[in-house]
């Protein structure tokens, strides 16, 4: 059986879809082929490669990319892990499902941290979030609710 092919869309590509990218090729490579991307991408976060790290799977090697460069591949699915990037996904042939299932977002959370053991308190959250999140694919992909899911 084909494995499903899916992109994780953020908006800086550089945390939580680095994240699911990064659990679904540790956790579910058999069966996921995952890309991830960002509508406005920027340099990996240090702190999301720390607490991936901490958990046995490296991303530091991961690259952020721009969702455009992979508008002309196909895709499965498209899986939106914050609102900015729902609210701004690109359309993507018919045949490719989108769903959103958001995540809170580490840095913004880590901001008015005291320290950097602090801060890396919602890094960790999150990560194990995305994980089980992962664990769960495919059927994770199913929507939640009806309006959470729209094709595009």
């Amino acid at each position: 059986m084909p494995r499903l092919r899916i992109l994780f869309l953020c908006t800086g590509n550089s945390c939580r879809s680095q994240m699911a990218e990064g659990w679904a090729r540790s956790l579910r490579g058999d069966a996921v082929e995952a890309r991830s991307a960002g509508v406005a991408p920027h340099a990996i976060d240090p702190r999301a490669v720390r607490a991936m790290a901490e958990a046995g799977v490296d991303i530091a090697g991961q690259e952020p990319t721009h969702v455009d460069a992979l508008l002309h591949e196909t895709f499965d699915w498209v899986v939106t892990v914050c609102d900015h990037a729902r609210e701004t996904c690109p359309v993507f042939p018919a045949a490719t499902r989108t769903v959103h299932r958001g995540f809170d977002d580490p840095p913004r959370l880590a901001a008015a941290a005291p320290d950097d053991e602090a801060a890396m308190i919602p890094y960790r959250r999150v990560r194990d979030e995305i994980r089980r999140f992962v664990l769960g694919l495919p059927d994770n992909l199913e929507p939640a609710k009806k309006d959470d899911d729209h094709e595009g």
